[in-house]
């Protein structure tokens, strides 16, 4: 298992939600040294889940309110969830038009871009922390997204998809939306950054004062609307970063996976890349815990080495007590709806990644779906911005944390530790 700033394991992020400081997020959330959660990789592969982060919170910092930022925080990811659930794979399309015709951004992501060698330090640094830690800071990757869509003119989807590949906390809702909110598909407005923003937010080593973007926010605006504009790159002399490969089927350092399951007669508690937590506490010992990779999703939406091992590692350690997966497979959607098919019963959350391929196994009468631990109530319609959603989940009207419909029984709950 290579070096990594995230171990993936769930009592690593319980120690990392134990610090969690509100007051200081609130106040430092957006500078790259800010006090920020960094639990990110933990929520998208449900090592955590956004209840506990908000009970820890409550538990600890009476007073916390709706309105605070950190309760925002988990309301932006439920509400990228929400749009996803009503709207599915034209998530990954434009929403609207935005400030140009799609046949103004180019196809291919740049290679100094790649390379990490555009010789703005903002945009490489950002690179090569992709590379090396499979994270970044939101306000970088808004950043990166901005340069790259308004400054090179580079379509979303290309961004997105290569940015996807190489995080640790990959979402599609998360990531794809987050760049159409960038772009102006997914808002009312491109959005844009310059120098000042980066010197007001980063340390002096991303600082671009003296470059193409230190500027005015008018001459980007212009910039943003305009098809034949784009910022000339001034690669830096000197090899460029090397890319880690992604990979669509799991890198041999993961050891052997099955390839076909035989489940008859069993009942499964079926683990995947986004439900890694321990089996719930409802199941009974009996209960055979499997992991699943869906050969046709990763060869769709390939992911670094890095991905791969931290999501495995977390996968065969479960609660860090034995109680990982007994099995672990690489299964097709054909060979997943078979193994079902004979099992008496299979539990599984609920895995929006897979929708695609669902269909295979959806009316197997063994299944259970679950549906993953929330904290706002889901909307009965999609919503068109964040503040829409925000009224109608209620949580724009709640008197405390506590009246939200994750933490109901917050006061019933132990805390978390």
């Amino acid at each position: 298992m290579m070096n990594t700033p995230f171990p993936p394991r769930r009592s690593a992020a319980l120690a990392r939600l134990a610090q969690l400081d509100p007051q200081a997020y609130a106040r430092t959330r957006n500078a790259l040294e800010g006090a920020v959660s960094r639990l990110s990789p933990y929520v998208s592969h449900g090592l955590l889940a956004l209840p506990e982060l908000l009970r820890a919170a409550a538990a600890r910092h009476p007073g916390l309110k709706p309105q605070h930022s950190w309760v925002y925080e988990l309301g932006w990811r439920e509400y990228f969830q929400d749009s996803w659930h009503w709207r599915g794979e034209a998530i990954l399309q434009d929403l609207h038009p935005g400030p140009l015709p799609g046949s103004a951004y180019l196809k291919e992501l740049p290679e100094d871009v790649r390379q990490g060698r555009t010789g703005l330090a903002v945009i490489d640094r950002a690179v090569a922390q992709l590379y090396e830690e499979g994270w970044l800071h939101n306000h970088a990757r808004l950043w990166l997204a901005s340069y790259l869509v308004h400054g090179r003119k580079l379509h979303w989807r290309v961004g997105a998809d290569w940015l996807y590949g190489h995080l640790l906390d990959g979402d599609l809702a998360s990531n794809h939306l987050s760049w159409q909110w960038v772009a102006g598909t997914g808002s009312r407005q491109p959005y844009l950054f310059n120098a000042e923003n980066v010197r007001r937010y980063a340390p002096s080593p991303w600082r671009v004062d003296g470059s193409a973007l230190d500027c005015g926010y008018e001459t980007l605006e212009a910039l943003a609307r305009s098809p034949g504009r784009r910022l000339p790159p001034a690669p830096v002399s000197g090899p460029g970063l090397a890319e880690p490969d992604l990979h669509g089927t799991p890198p041999p350092e993961l050891g052997p996976l099955a390839e076909a399951v035989d489940w008859r007669g069993r009942e499964v508690w079926l683990v995947h890349p986004w439900s890694l937590a321990p089996p719930p506490a409802d199941l009974g010992p009996e209960v055979l815990s499997v992991g699943v990779y869906l050969r046709e999703f990763h060869q769709a939406w390939p992911w670094s080495a890095r991905r791969w091992q931290f999501v495995d590692a977390a996968m065969r350690a479960g609660s860090g007590e034995g109680a990982g997966v007994q099995q672990r497979c690489l299964l097709d959607a054909a060979g997943l709806a078979r193994a079902m098919g004979g099992a008496r019963r299979v539990w599984m959350q609920d895995a929006p990644h897979w929708l695609p391929w669902q269909a295979a196994w959806s009316l197997a009468p063994a299944l259970q779906l679950r549906p993953a631990p929330r904290v706002f109530a889901r909307p009965e319609a999609p919503c068109d911005s964040f503040s829409q959603w925000w009224r109608r989940c209620g949580a724009a009207r709640a008197p405390d944390l506590h009246a939200l419909p994750g933490l109901l029984s917050a006061s019933a709950a132990a805390p978390v530790t």
